[in-house]
């Protein structure tokens, strides 16, 4: 997993609409997160997406929707979310420090997010701020790919990079941007 996680939020909007925009730039990954949503409408979201996805050769994640995940690729869950269900695809957990990684690891996870790394409104319970230096420790310290998330602007993203992140979910600097699929294509340059 390498290069933009694109972010299909249904806080920015409609999360297919937004999902089939940033599948028009290079992803490692599209998740769909619609955290208010009831479930049969997230189940109608993953089957519109799922075959965008599979054309663009992008593994669509459900995040949150355990009960969904046959009808993606992967399953992202956050801290309190429970364990995964087998068969799940591809399994993400969100993290927040160094123990927190090493369960992840532990429970046999693809691939963790690490954040939030900057200040970030999209989630307001997030917390402040991790910094760089604390996305170079997790990333040296982890056996699975590196998710960065939280604050994430293209001013920002070569710092980022530098740390050695394997990805980047960028969130407000594409769905709030005037023009979102420049913002996208910009924040997916290799």
């Amino acid at each position: 997993m390498k290069g933009l996680y694109g972010m299909a939020d249904a806080s920015f909007g409609d999360p297919v609409a937004l999902g089939t925009l940033l599948l028009e730039v290079p992803l490692c990954a599209l998740q769909l997160r619609a955290k208010d949503w009831p479930t049969e409408r997230v189940a109608q979201a993953l089957r519109t997406l799922h075959p965008l996805c599979v054309r663009a050769g992008v593994p669509l994640i459900v995040n949150d929707h355990a009960e969904l995940a046959a009808l993606a690729d992967g399953l992202h869950l956050g801290q309190d979310d429970g364990p995964f269900p087998p068969d799940c695809g591809l399994r993400g957990r969100s993290t927040h420090d160094l123990l927190q990684l090493q369960r992840a690891q532990e429970e046999g996870v693809d691939y963790v997010g690490f954040g939030p790394v900057f200040s970030t409104a999209t989630k307001r319970s997030a917390g402040h701020g991790k910094g760089l230096d604390r996305v170079a420790e997790v990333t040296l310290a982890a056996t699975v790919p590196v998710v960065a998330i939280g604050g994430i602007t293209r001013a920002r993203l070569p710092e980022l990079r530098a740390t050695g992140v394997d990805a980047w979910a960028v969130i407000s600097d594409i769905l709030a941007a005037a023009d979102p699929l420049s913002a996208a294509r910009a924040l997916a340059q290799p």
